[in-house]
């Protein structure tokens, strides 16, 4: 069974049992949370696909923790001027383990 969710702007097809990283919410380490905007649920051959969303899907997760995303680095550059600057950050985010996955 999988299903494809959305949160922080994004969407996930997620399945139960995987673990995925999600955009920063307020959750701490070990706690439950629900994503009720799914968007599409599936079954082998039996799709349901919301309009937008399908009423009482939802799926259980498990928040792993607070992990850092990979590095983004942005070069500013001006040329024949003698500027450049690199500046870089990474993004945190939350990681989380599918429980289950009800329509």
């Amino acid at each position: 069974m999988f299903a494809v969710i959305k949160t922080g702007g994004k969407q996930y097809k997620v399945s139960e049992g995987q673990t995925f990283d999600v955009e920063l919410f307020d959750a701490e380490e070990g706690m439950k949370t629900t994503f009720e905007d799914v968007l599409l649920v599936g079954e082998g051959d039996n799709v349901t696909v919301g309009k937008p969303t399908i009423s009482g899907a939802k799926v259980t997760a498990d928040v792993i923790g607070e992990v850092k995303g990979d590095k983004v680095v942005a070069f500013h550059f001006k040329r024949r001027k003698g500027f450049h600057r690199t500046v870089g950050h990474r993004q945190r985010r939350i990681r989380v383990k599918v429980d289950k996955i009800s329509a």
